[in-house]
């Protein structure tokens, strides 16, 4: 099991991942999908469904599968589906504190957008805390899990791989992390439901490339900043 001491770059995936799967945000999102799709296809919403689903499943976002398949252009599709209520996300004054206490930056590495990021991370109260926001429009709207994101972010942000840890919902999005030196923790929820399909069709969470494993995020790091401290 690796350990956090050399660890001087923390990079977080945005949703359900830093906020807790149970608010819901994210059903959000995947309702407007559906509709988009829906409308896009000429196919009533159990169909749309479907086919989001499987466009999700197999590139890693719809967008990139409507792109793919269909052509469309990324930006109609983007601000439609990130056109949502952000209140459902909870302030978590435990999570602000646990940032505030690791050493080192903090950034956000992200399928979503910029715009959607930010509001997200207002709602939490940590906005402060991250100097980059890397989103799908930097990589080209290539998504996790593909290699070029990961390299196009190390590129842009001027981390060292091997000098960072990266948290994330979805197993398989940490293969290329752990390819490329990084610490590895996977955040978990039943509540997550396609992230938990995800990783159960994978190998779930004992994987190689999995180092650690959360259901509680702040509380995680919280306890990580202690012993990084020295204090327990």
């Amino acid at each position: 099991m690796r350990g956090f001491s050399h660890v001087d770059s923390w990079v977080f995936d945005l949703d359900n991942t830093l906020y807790p799967a149970s608010c819901r945000l994210f059903d959000q999102i995947d309702v407007r999908m559906g509709e988009f799709v829906s409308r896009l296809l000429g196919v009533d919403l159990p169909e749309a469904k479907r086919r989001q689903k499987d466009m999700f499943y197999k590139y890693g976002t719809t967008l990139r599968g409507l792109m793919t398949d269909h052509g469309i252009v990324p930006d109609d599709f983007l601000d439609y589906v990130h056109d949502i209520d952000h209140s459902p996300v909870p302030p978590n004054l435990q999570l602000d504190e646990a940032l505030h206490a690791l050493p080192g930056r903090k950034l956000i590495f992200t399928n979503g957008t910029v715009a959607h990021a930010e509001k997200v991370l207002n709602r939490i109260g940590i906005t402060h805390h991250f100097g980059d926001i890397f989103d799908i429009v930097h990589s080209d709207f290539i998504p996790k899990p593909g290699g070029e994101p990961y390299r196009a972010f190390i590129r842009q942000t001027g981390i060292r791989p091997e000098g960072a840890a990266m948290f994330e919902d979805i197993a398989r999005n940490l293969e290329v992390p752990h390819a490329l030196g990084m610490t590895t923790v996977l955040v978990v929820s039943p509540d997550n439901t396609d992230a938990e399909h995800l990783n159960r069709a994978s190998g779930g969470a004992a994987q190689q490339h999995i180092h650690h494993v959360t259901d509680d995020l702040p509380a995680f790091l919280t306890d990580l900043a202690l012993r990084l401290k020295g204090r327990t």
